[in-house]
């Protein structure tokens, strides 16, 4: 498979970074429920507010990982464009699939920042695998803790949203349109 995008479909450096940031987003979400559950747990089990701690952390790892893939496909984007819409498609499906693709991006970069800042306001700090530790981006703040929480939840359900909104418009693409717009990003298949 050609590496670069074509005027019919996105290369294999795309579709790997589409396919393993949404792998990596659902592995947030789980990660998220599981802390959640070790959360409530602590009540009646001590042992796991450290399974909780353990799993914010990676938590917090697989957001950096996640932010710096976003990083990469975006420059990704300048270095080989995608490839242009098919020409049945309306003009308004056009504009609303860039502004849809311009707001992942805004969530992308939003979330682990406000991950980041959430974490420095509660005044834990960020380590990337064990590997090595950020520096606080704020001083520890109860209030700003609790608003980067809100904006970290709001993030999440925008990012759920806007996957909704996409996968719907692919399949539509595949199924109603007949157009090949969902194929040019799946790994193996031609338009």
């Amino acid at each position: 498979m050609q590496m670069a995008n074509t005027e019919s479909r996105y290369g294999s450096v795309a579709q790997a970074l589409h396919w393993v940031i949404v792998l990596l987003i659902i592995a947030q979400y789980v990660l998220a429920q599981m802390a959640d559950a070790a959360e409530h747990a602590r009540a009646t089990h001590p042992a796991a507010a450290l399974e909780q701690l353990a799993l914010l952390a990676r938590h917090k790892s697989v957001g950096l990982t996640i932010f710096a893939l976003a990083v990469v496909r975006l420059i990704w984007r300048f270095v080989s464009p995608p490839p242009p819409f098919p020409s049945s498609m309306p003009h308004w499906q056009a504009v609303a699939a860039r502004l849809t693709h311009f707001a992942f991006y805004v969530v992308l970069f939003a979330m682990p920042i406000s991950g980041l800042v959430m974490s420095a306001a509660a005044n834990y700090p960020v380590s990337y695998f064990g590997l090595f530790t950020l520096p606080n981006l704020v001083a520890p703040d109860k209030g700003l803790e609790h608003l980067m929480k809100e904006v970290h939840e709001t993030l999440f359900y925008i990012l759920v949203t806007l996957a909704t909104l996409h996968i719907a418009a692919a399949l539509k693409h595949e199924f109603f349109d007949h157009d090949g717009v969902l194929r040019r990003m799946l790994p193996g298949m031609s338009k």
